[in-house]
């Protein structure tokens, strides 16, 4: 009981700072479902709890979803995704450990990089970035620090980049769901544990809404770079011990 009220706490601020800047869920909660179920059960208990947390993102934002966008990340996002579930389940538990971590530290420079050249993107280039992000979110299932610059990239910000972002990993993670249920990774037990986990995210994310407006992009990028970091040192220590 220890264990979920820690997780449920963790998953409640996940929800809010991710329903902030569109990422961050899956980074604060990864380490702790890693300790409380293991790694290969942790994956798909975050899937199922991220399908329900970008349902309150859709849902909250529904109405500045831009459709173009959206089905050009998603239609090559959804096959690589399901492929990606497939590479992550015939890995070692002890590689999966280090791989998520060493893909969290990586993400900070690499972001950093990636925001310093200002890149623009077009509706082509971002099919692109859908099949390989949605690819590496079937295998290290947190690539919102990817993700983000991508949609906004290609021009989205705000209440137009957080409710396309959400909606895109909707189908992407929910790509993820079918697959992992074909391999049985998904018992009754698992898809409960990740609803639990997913109520605590959306409630986060639907209170979020109210501070969106008036977080700073500086705040943001010192949010993100704090969740990766100690993410990604923390699954570190897991794999070590």
């Amino acid at each position: 009981m220890e264990s979920y009220f820690f997780v449920l706490i963790v998953g409640l601020a996940a929800g809010a700072i991710s329903g902030i800047i569109g990422t961050g869920s899956s980074i604060m909660l990864m380490p702790v479902l890693v300790f409380a179920f293991g790694p290969k059960q942790a994956v798909p208990i975050m899937a199922v709890a991220a399908v329900m947390a970008n349902i309150a993102r859709v849902v909250t934002w529904r109405r500045e979803i831009q459709w173009k966008a959206f089905a050009a990340y998603s239609l090559p996002g959804i096959p690589a995704a399901a492929l990606g579930a497939r590479t992550l389940w015939i890995l070692p538990v002890h590689i999966i450990d280090i791989g998520l971590a060493i893909f969290f530290l990586l993400m900070i420079p690499v972001r950093h990089w990636l925001k310093s050249k200002n890149i623009r993107i077009s509706l082509w280039q971002l099919s692109v970035s859908g099949a390989f992000i949605g690819f590496l979110t079937g295998i290290v299932l947190s690539t919102g620090p990817l993700s983000v610059p991508a949609f906004t990239s290609y021009g989205l910000t705000k209440g137009a980049f957080l409710a396309t972002e959400a909606a895109s990993s909707l189908v992407i993670y929910f790509s993820k769901i079918v697959t992992f249920q074909e391999l049985g990774a998904l018992p009754a037990d698992m898809i409960l544990n990740g609803v639990i986990v997913g109520s605590s995210l959306m409630l986060g994310t639907l209170v979020a809404k109210v501070v969106v407006q008036r977080m700073s992009v500086v705040s943001f990028q010192y949010v993100l770079d704090i969740l990766l970091f100690c993410s990604g040192i923390s699954l570190l220590w897991v794999a070590i011990h």
